[in-house]
């Protein structure tokens, strides 16, 4: 999609979607050695901490949708992009106070929560469904950059003045966050159910069998054992150089390969896109279990080409199945990714540390691959049954007696 097809609007938006994942990621990723090393937490604190705010983040996303449909897009913006900065500013205080740093990291856990389903909805806001994939795959793309640069721009930072890291990331949200104020008001109506009956709308409907939100919670469940596991299975196999360089690497490939593939995904059956998402996150994970750099790396492109289809074509399906407003769908696919996430953590921890104590690791993702395989295809066969039975329900219901 050439930036001739973006409006002023949209082409700041995704400009400050990537200085807000900058700004954000040349924290939040540090946050586990300044609240153990520079605060004295213990781990166990460190890992609930980071956990709730995590969930806060994805799950507080229905309420950030919630008030983008009283108050508005633009304005929900404001207000979280003011709540974010509020809460970076307060880690400067926070470097010598664990509980206002603790506060601060729920505060910028709040805003980003409020923030995102607004932004998605404001910047697909009046678009028909040919401009939608490539407005959201543009919106990753912006959002995986800052990702990618925020941790390395930060290091030489973070240990040695994170004041003055605090500071300068508080003033860039404030800087975004006025630039937010000239944006003009747009109406979030809704912009899904595409041919399609007013059953479909509700997502109840025999042809409506496979769910966006569950589909995205499997995804994102699969998915995190990848982003959480794979630095432990890594560096002691390889080296921290070809970590950093396969991370490096995956984000480019994320960047690139999103917006090109946006409407050939968009173009995609449904069914289609998740048997070659999850296939290649299956597949991903398979080859991961050889090891070596080789497989580390194979695997890698695998689980990002899987990232890239699933991630992009559950929210492509989502608006198009809801006749909510944008907010609201963007809002529900966050609280989806939130569970995911959160299942991954609680189980992932428990089956690595199985594998590592039978010195057994590789087997560990040959278990995520069989769940990537088995647990899409038991929710089709969930959703099918539960289609026919309700299809079957109707006649009969019609001649029950009153």
């Amino acid at each position: 999609m050439g930036s001739r097809t973006l409006t002023g609007p949209q082409l700041f938006l995704l400009g400050g979607s990537f200085l807000i994942t900058l700004g954000s990621f040349a924290v939040l990723p540090y946050m586990s050695v300044l609240l153990h090393d520079r605060f004295g937490l213990g781990l166990g604190v460190v890992g609930a901490v980071l956990a709730v705010a995590s969930l806060v983040q994805f799950s507080g996303g229905v309420v950030g949708a919630a008030l983008a449909a009283r108050i508005g897009l633009r304005a929900t913006m404001l207000v979280a992009l003011a709540v974010r900065t509020a809460g970076f500013a307060a880690f400067v205080p926070g470097l010598t106070r664990p509980v206002v740093a603790v506060a601060a990291l729920f505060l910028v856990s709040c805003g980003a929560a409020l923030y995102l389903p607004a932004n998605k909805a404001y910047l697909v806001a009046g678009c028909g469904p040919e401009r939608r994939p490539g407005l959201l795959a543009a919106s990753g793309s912006a959002f995986n950059a800052g990702i990618a640069l925020g941790p390395p721009a930060a290091a030489p930072f973070v240990l040695t003045s994170p004041a003055g890291l605090f500071t300068g990331v508080a003033v860039l949200f404030a800087l975004v966050g006025a630039g937010h104020v000239l944006l003009p008001s747009v109406a979030d109506e809704g912009v899904g159910v595409e041919d399609t009956t007013v059953e479909d709308r509700t997502g109840e409907a025999a042809g409506s069998g496979l769910p966006p939100f569950a589909f995205t919670v499997l995804a994102v469940y699969v998915f995190m054992f990848f982003q959480h596991y794979l630095a432990l299975y890594a560096v002691p196999r390889t080296s921290t150089a070809f970590y950093g360089a396969v991370l490096m690497g995956y984000a480019i490939l994320l960047v690139v390969a999103q917006p090109l593939l946006a409407r050939r995904l968009a173009a995609l059956p449904y069914a289609t896109a998740l048997r070659l998402g999850f296939g290649a996150m299956a597949a991903g994970t398979a080859v991961l279990a050889l090891g070596g750099r080789a497989g580390i790396a194979v695997g890698a492109v695998l689980l990002c080409l899987g990232e890239i289809v699933l991630f992009l074509k559950n929210d492509l399906e989502a608006l198009a199945r809801s006749a909510a407003p944008s907010a609201t769908v963007f809002g529900r696919q966050r609280l989806a990714a939130g569970l995911g996430a959160f299942a991954a953590a609680v189980v992932g921890g428990q089956l690595y540390g199985v594998a590592e104590r039978a010195a057994a690791v590789p087997v560990f993702w040959l278990v995520v691959s069989a769940q990537a395989v088995v647990l899409p295809a038991l929710l089709v066969v969930w959703a099918r049954g539960s289609a026919r039975r309700r299809a079957g329900d109707g006649p009969v219901a019609a001649h029950r007696p009153r």
